[in-house]
Formats: structure tokens, sequence, C-alpha cells
């Protein structure tokens, strides 16, 4: 135990950790080379001499697959942190720098990430020109799991977002509207569940945290919605209602400003429904001059409504 400690210590190659940990991800030395840029055979001599300084089989085959041994595992489960330290060690010292430099990696939600950062990132852009913030799209799970791996630096998710490492800052109160044609029957100005319930709805999708807050207010009253359609998008939820294919349930922010629809038009719920955007991260996370300008200018357009 005592030469592989000095063994590490001595030899430890960022590269090898990577290429062997992407040949266990992607089951193939193939497909890792092809994910790093460089030829197979690179890739099978950086496991050989990883193996051959640690004295342990870290991989092996399965079938067809590359699979990790038991000490491959082990492994892997440090090379993660491993990989995150040094992350976190490049990110301080982007600090050092004059100004604010370097990468952010930030997850949302489709509809936040249309009607809501546009005018964040500009504002940002404008204000700090060294600073790339590199935007992924999903769902609260996916993002929520993302941070806990650090492949995402925060996530702006609609709660509740479920994560014992995570520190959970609220940014914004969004409230949902019925929409429908101008030209078809007509909504209330206020419209409760047994209201919808009949009609023909386009509605999330089932997976999105959004959804599972129209499901409960139907619930509440004793129904169950019975949509037509269940897509990911707010905007061809939009689009399919504008066709005069059904009525939709979507965040207000979607129909105000640039979201706004010549042909939609919308109605209040009653009770009124509203979901709670926040930014999660990691409580153990460095916190680097980049990093905070984001969740700065995050929070603060969620109080002041601008974006």
């Amino acid at each position: 135990m005592q030469g592989i400690r000095n063994t590490l210590e001595k030899t430890l190659n960022l590269d090898q950790l990577k290429s062997f940990g992407l040949v266990i991800e992607t089951g193939s030395f193939s497909a890792a080379a092809d994910r790093l840029g460089v030829s197979q055979p690179a890739v099978s001599l950086q496991i050989r001499q990883l193996e051959r300084r640690l004295g342990v089989r870290l991989v092996e085959r399965v079938g067809k697959r590359a699979r990790a041994t038991p000490a491959g595992m082990e492994l892997l489960r440090h090379a993660h942190h491993i990989e995150t330290a040094v992350d976190n060690a490049i990110d301080a010292l982007a600090d050092h720098a004059s100004g604010v430099t370097g990468r952010v990696r930030l997850g949302t939600g489709a509809t936040a990430c249309l009607y809501f950062l546009p005018g964040v990132l500009r504002a940002l852009r404008e204000a700090f020109p060294a600073l790339s913030v590199v935007v992924s799209t999903g769902n609260t799970d996916d993002h929520v799991r993302k941070v806990e791996e650090n492949s995402l630096d925060l996530a702006l998710v609609t709660l509740p977002a479920p994560g014992r490492s995570l520190t959970v800052m609220q940014v914004l109160d969004d409230a949902f509207v019925a929409i429908g044609r101008h030209d078809l029957a007509p909504l209330k100005a206020r419209v409760a569940p047994a209201d919808l319930g009949a009609l023909p709805l386009v509605l999330f999708e089932p997976a999105a945290n959004t959804r599972k807050l129209v499901d409960r207010w139907f619930a509440a009253e004793g129904l169950q919605p019975r949509p037509v359609m269940e897509l990911g998008s707010v905007e061809a939820m939009k689009e399919m209602v504008a066709a005069g294919l059904g009525y939709g349930i979507v965040p207000a922010m979607s129909m105000v400003g640039r979201g706004a629809h010549p042909e939609l038009k919308t109605s209040r719920l009653n009770p009124r429904m509203h979901r709670t955007l926040a930014i999660v991260i990691r409580r153990d996370k460095p916190v680097s001059k980049a990093l905070r300008v984001v969740l700065d200018a995050i929070v603060a357009a969620g109080k002041t409504g601008r974006h």
C-alpha cells in the first residue's frame, strides 16, 4: 500500500486518469479515443502505463465492453474527487487575474432560458467580456445530479430540488396562467380546475416539475387532467394552442414581453398556482469571482423583475 502511495505522489498523471475515466464511461477504448481526439493505441498505452505504475489491473473486458475491475472502481471514485479539486484550483487561480474571468457552467429549464436569462446574460457579457457562461437546458432532477457531480457549477431550477449536499437560494416566484385562442370558446378572466377539466389540454410532459404542479392543482379539487398533448417546450405548447388544438397552462413569464402571442388570451388561475425558481449549488463549492457575479446577477434579476 505504501508503494502505491509513493507511486501516486510521484507520478500521478491527470491525462491517464482522464483516459481511464472515459474508457469506463463509454465502455470502449475507441470511443474514449474519439472523445479525447487521440488514437486508440494512445489510450491503450495510457491505461497500461497507469496499471503498471499502480501495480493493479484497472480495466477488464466483459463481452465487447470495457469495464472497471474492483480496483478500477475504487480509483474511479477517487478520480472524480481529484478532477473536482483540479477544476476548483483552476477557478481559484482565475481570481488572481485582473477583473472577472473564467467559465461558469449554468443549467436551467427551457422556459427560464427563453424568458428570464437572456437579459441577465446580456448584462453580464457587457460588464464582464472575459467571463464565459455556458448554459445547458434540462429538467430539475438532471440538473441537481449534475451539480452534485460538479459537471455544472450551478443550476436555476423549479423547486423542489432534492439533494442533501446542496445550498438552495430562491430567486423568483412565477405564477401560472391558462391560455386559449381569442376566437375560440373564451376562458373566463379567472378559471378553476373545474373550468378546465373537461377541455382538451396541452400540458407539459409528465417528468417536468411544472407538470407535477399542474397535476397537484387539479388533484386538490378531486380532478385529473386529460391532456391531448404532453410537450417538453412551452413555445411548442403555445403554438399548439394558437392552432386551436386545445388550452394550456403555462408560466406567466412566457406570456409577457417577448413571449406575448397575438392569437392567445391569458386567464388567471383560481386558486393561484405558482412555482419557485431557485439556484442550487454544492455546499462545498468554492465561489470564485466569476461564479459570484453570475449568482448575484441572477438573484438581482429575480428581485427586480428585470430580465
